[in-house]
């Protein structure tokens, strides 16, 4: 079988690619400047087979280009990222007085649910779900089985469900 020879660009490429490195790690491209290389190869080695009169130039320019590219792109994305902080930080910073109420009216609705499951299915929920601790951990810690840790977060589950059927009801 025939070993396919790189074109002529692609040759360049490979005999150029720590100095392609080079410039671009010296125009600011930092530890991107492989990925952008990376990037660079992949089209000169999808580019159809054309002769360049100048390819070194011709690769120094496509690096450069990217690099623009890349920076656009960044630029582009944390500008929206930050008028998304901004726009949620606005309506965050401000729930009103009404929405405060309700928010701990119903905390309070939350809380009385899971009192009333008894002490160890509320210790049980609150350490799994706002504690993060596994449920094999908290079996160990009550010296209770994993069987029962699962019943009482299930008896949770269903405990807030229903309140929170009743909550959409109103």
């Amino acid at each position: 079988m025939a070993e396919l020879q790189p074109s002529g660009l692609a040759q360049v490429f490979m005999e150029s690619r720590e100095r392609l490195l080079r410039f671009l790690a010296a125009r600011g491209a930092g530890e991107a400047a492989e990925d952008l290389l990376q990037e660079l190869w992949e089209r000169v080695s999808a580019a159809p087979a054309q002769p360049v009169a100048a390819p070194l130039g011709y690769l120094y320019r496509a690096a450069e280009n990217l690099m623009r590219d890349r920076y656009r792109a960044d630029t582009s994305r944390a500008r929206r990222e930050q008028d998304y902080v901004d726009a949620t930080d606005a309506v965050v910073a401000e729930p009103g007085i009404e929405r405060a109420l309700l928010a701990r009216e119903r905390l309070r609705a939350v809380e009385a649910a899971l009192s009333a499951l008894g002490p160890r299915a509320e210790q049980v929920f609150r350490q799994y779900r706002l504690d993060g601790v596994g449920q094999a951990d908290i079996a160990r810690s009550l010296g209770v089985s994993l069987s029962t840790v699962e019943k009482d977060l299930q008896r949770a589950y269903r405990a807030l469900g229903a309140l929170r059927e009743s909550d959409d009801a109103e």
